[in-house]
């Protein structure tokens, strides 16, 4: 009473305040009769109504909406499993006071006056929206904010609009679809016994659903379809909706009892790179064409057992796929070129903390792809857990609400109602550009994989799935009940394609080969890279670098910044020497005016972390922003640089997959500081360096990695240097610590010179924190016009000009910042005080340069031992992988030994002082002979 009250005053001031409901009550009514001692007659001359009519029609109008927010909860969307769901009155009459006598008295339009079917009374609107809102497809989109949006989505439901209506071939269409599905699992069954597929039994409705997602991005023209899913049903897909060969995958299983087909799995002839995978990983592509020449390509990424870590690699392709990179500035998005779909596993949806990242990407302005399909492969059951203990909310995807993500429930058993939800959310996705999701809630026929026991812990569920026909046997009944087939039909389709999966798997040839071995490398991967050129003339340096310091008319940059790189303006001159930010600047300036485009992302890579690059200027009046690169003349590709969301897992695996599908870019991720890359170490370890060998997938990524001990504590000193190092191996990647803005510029222009060729493949950078400021990592001009990148160089300081290499007996040898101060601590001591000490320094740690360390070495007669210097503990940095390596170099009586931190379970001590104390124990005991005669050091 005290709410139509206070509608009714604001009825009072302003007619049109109100809901258009009740607006047409006060209208016809005038007030309620309690709010007045006598009743008088309304505007219309009618009696007013009573105040139990008021409270009636309010009831209906909150059953209504109740109804189109709660009304999944009685949805009939559990194929299996759903006896066990929460019971809700959320949507019953007697919860609202109301009874159906009640309900066939209030007109319909008062209730739903925008009902697009006539109804007479608003029981019937109860039960049209209970129809549409709690059958065996429903919705949740109240959390939707944006009003077109929900409205647009309401509208469709409620009007039926977005249903799929299929005549009788289409009907028979779809049951050989299913056939095909349940056929193929079957035959892989009874053919390969026991053998792991991760069969899509359940949830067969998703390849026809799939089907139809590829038909009608296929007629939009759009040109690309990435696609990431697990293994649950991937053989099925790969095969019918992508197209792989059905030989091509039986080849992929191990022998049969009585065929051998072709190796064991992950050997020669079945995978993409040279070492392999097993089946359920590989990815495919696939050309559909409808008669024209333009066509769109399908592509489904390849996968680790990570499960969810694809997703932002597939948002990666996407992206990439979109982004028109031919022009300088950024790079041109076409949301409508490709669109990204994902299929997830219920549990890892909710589980893993990569899947928020990615959602969390949607509508940012680096990483949006214009609308991601979510689809939900819901098997009730995580590998062995129940629902009640893998997540704490209702539905597996709830977090997608979160993100305003529309949802869609969908029972696996009702293929029409699969298919109106595919085309709901395609049309959506098209419309509004944003993401959307499909709860498709199924079962899986059999446990986690084909040997697996789920009836040991799932004994109840299992019992009803036992009991429970197939998908394709249950359309198969409805079609014989509308006379569309015979009963039968379904057993001869099987009968067919049993006969031509057994006569494609017959027709194979069987393994000649004795023995089965990895792939030989491409030559690409095994070829050096140190004959790259990568020298920039002087006067194309100085050009380039005007254009930087150039700004737009009227723009109105920081004083104080703008006033440290104007100081930029005469750096080439001579006498003047190049810092490592403008070395970075000019490298970045040069790859654009050669026509290859730049992508760089991190946490806070527009300005740098330690405000090294500015790279993105903000006028300070109008917080309006212009990056230098975007206004260069010389550019010939685009420049894409973005502040990442605070992700590390998520970014990184969109990166990389970026750098895949645009591999004539450079694409570049900065880390914060290094060890936040801990935080992706998924993406490292089964992407970026295995990719390429497990399924041929070419990157040239660059990832920087802030790394060195400055007293910052465990999280902000070590890059850990030793995981990049332990999973270095077959030229996967290259690893560097480089000491000269120089250096730096070299090693950049050598990676975007291998973009997009068969010389391609990651950089590992561990870049410097306090040295980017070091006048000793500052380079004159020359050294930028000359030469290349050098992945080992004379330390500067020790190795001078004229000294006697017979003196030397001890030669130092290290990487990164330690080299540096060592540098520092020679300069100041007394001159000759080192005449048996010399030192050089790696910059390319893998590959390691042991040939030119040999050559090196043989230049001193007299050497007694190696001595590797490093600041990360021993267990740590480099000295296990370069321990080996030094160890072979050694010429008879000659000892190599390790000068650095003890073994740490920390990287670092977190009290400055103490690092301090540490650092020059290091550089005093690097300076000192070990062995034979007396140390100079003087301590």
């Amino acid at each position: 009473m005290g709410y139509i009250e206070e509608q009714y005053e604001l009825y009072l001031t302003d007619a049109n305040s109100v809901d258009a409901t009740l607006k047409e009550l006060f209208d016809a009514h005038g007030a309620p009769a309690w709010m007045s001692t006598s009743a008088s007659p309304a505007t219309n001359g009618e009696a007013q109504a009573s105040s139990e009519d008021i409270i009636k029609v309010t009831s209906a109008l909150k059953l209504v909406e109740a109804i189109r927010r709660h009304g999944h909860l009685e949805a009939n969307i559990y194929a299996v499993g759903g006896k066990d769901r929460q019971e809700s009155q959320l949507t019953d009459i007697e919860n609202y006071g109301l009874t159906e006598d009640d309900l066939k008295r209030i007109p319909a339009e008062w209730i739903w006056p925008e009902s697009p079917v006539k109804l007479d009374n608003a029981l019937n609107v109860v039960r049209t929206l209970k129809e549409r809102y709690s059958g065996t497809i429903s919705f949740e989109y109240d959390h939707v904010n944006n009003d077109d949006e929900r409205m647009w989505l309401q509208n469709k439901v409620e009007s039926a609009a977005f249903q799929v209506n299929l005549g009788k071939e289409e009907k028979k269409q779809l049951l050989k679809r299913l056939a095909d599905v349940e056929g193929f699992e079957n035959f892989l069954a009874k053919t390969f016994v026991a053998q792991k597929r991760f069969s899509i039994e359940g949830l067969d409705v998703m390849v026809p659903m799939l089907d139809h997602l590829v038909q009608a991005a296929s007629a939009d023209k759009i040109n690309h379809i990435m696609m990431g899913m697990a293994h649950r049903g991937r053989l099925n897909v790969l095969a019918h909706v992508l197209g792989k060969p059905y030989d091509r995958i039986f080849s992929e299983f191990h022998h049969s009892p009585n065929k051998e087909l072709v190796p064991s799995e992950g050997s020669t002839g079945i995978n993409y790179g040279w070492t392999g995978d097993v089946k359920y990983h590989f990815g495919a592509r696939r050309e559909i064409g409808d008669g024209e020449q333009k066509s769109t390509r399908v592509t489904l990424s390849h996968n680790p057992s990570h499960l969810e870590y694809v997703n932002p690699v597939v948002q990666g392709f996407t992206r990439a796929a979109q982004d028109d990179r031919s022009k300088p500035g950024y790079a041109q998005m076409y949301e409508d070129e490709a669109f990204g779909v994902l299929i997830h596993g219920d549990a890892a949806f909710i589980g893993e903390g990569v899947v928020a990242e990615g959602l969390n990407m949607s509508d940012l302005p680096g990483y949006r792809t214009g609308g991601t399909l979510h689809i939900i492969a819901n098997n009730l059951v995580g590998f062995t857990t129940n629902r009640r203990d893998g997540r704490s909310t209702r539905y597996a995807s709830d977090l997608a609400k979160g993100f305003e993500i529309p949802v869609i429930h969908v029972n696996a058993d009702d293929p029409v109602a699969c298919l109106s939800a595919i085309s709901l959310a395609y049309e959506y996705r098209q419309k509004f550009h944003k993401d959307i999701l499909i709860d498709l809630v199924g079962y899986r026929r059999y446990g986690h994989n084909e040997i697996d026991e789920p009836r040991s812990t799932q004994p109840k569920l299992y019992k009803e799935i036992d009991d429970h026909l197939t998908v394709a046997n249950l359309f198969e009944e409805t079609l014989v009940g509308e006379g569309y087939v015979e009963e039968g039909t379904l057993s001869q389709m099987n009968e067919e394609i049993e006969k031509n999966l057994r006569e494609t798997y017959n027709n194979m040839k069987e393994n000649e080969n004795e023995e089965a071995d990895v792939k030989g490398r491409p030559g690409g991967v095994e070829r050096p890279l140190d004959e790259i050129e990568t020298k920039v003339d002087v006067d194309r340096l100085k050009q380039l670098n005007q254009g930087l310091l150039k700004r737009p008319e009227g723009f109105n940059g920081f004083k104080k910044l703008e006033k440290i790189l104007q100081r930029r303006s005469n750096m080439l001159d001579d006498g003047n020497k190049v810092d490592w930010g403008a070395a970075e600047a000019l490298a970045f300036a040069s790859i654009l005016e050669d026509g290859t485009p730049i992508r760089i992302t991190g946490q806070d890579t527009e300005r740098g972390t330690f405000a090294h690059r500015h790279m993105v200027l903000h006028d300070i009046e109008t917080d309006e922003t212009y990056s230098p690169l975007h206004g260069l003349e010389q550019a010939k590709a685009s420049f894409d640089i973005y502040n990442s969301p605070l992700s590390e897992a998520g970014v990184l695996g969109f990166e990389y997959g970026y750098s895949v599908q645009a591999a004539e870019s450079l694409v570049i991720w900065e880390a914060q500081f290094g060890d936040f890359a801990n935080a992706g170490q998924v993406i490292f370890d089964q992407f970026v360096a295995a990719g390429r060998a497990k399924w041929g997938e070419k990157s040239s990524m660059i990832f920087l990695l802030p790394h060195g001990y400055e007293g910052q504590g465990p999280e902000h000193s070590s890059a850990r240097l030793e995981r990049f190092l332990q999973l270095a191996a077959e030229n996967n990647w290259t690893v560097a610590n480089v000491t000269s803005s120089a250096q730096y510029f070299h090693l950049l222009r050598r990676q975007a010179a291998i973009s997009n060729k068969e010389e391609a493949r990651p950089l590992v950078v561990m870049s410097p924190k306090s040295l980017l400021r070091n006048q000793r990592v500052a380079v004159e001009a020359e050294r930028f016009s000359d030469g290349s990148f050098q992945s080992i160089l004379r330390q500067p300081g020790l190795t001078k000009e004229g000294k006697a290499k017979e003196k030397v007996k001890s030669l130092l040898i290290g990487s990164g910042k330690i080299m540096v101060e060592i540098e520092d601590a020679v300069e100041k001591a007394e001159d000759g005080k080192f005449d048996t000490i010399d030192a050089v320094r790696i910059e390319q740690i893998y590959p390691f340069p042991d040939k030119a360390l040999a050559e090196i070495l043989e230049t001193y007669p007299n050497l007694e031992e190696l001595v590797w210097v490093q600041e990360e503990p021993q267990n740590m940095g480099s000295w296990y992988f370069v321990e080996g390596i030094l160890h072979k170099l050694l010429k008879e009586g000659q000892i190599h030994r390790y000068v650095g931190r003890p073994h740490r379970a920390s990287p670092s001590v977190g009290e400055p002082n103490i690092h301090k104390t540490e650092q020059n124990r290091i550089i005093q005991e690097a300076l000192q002979m070990s062995k034979g005669g007396k140390s100079n050091e003087g301590n």
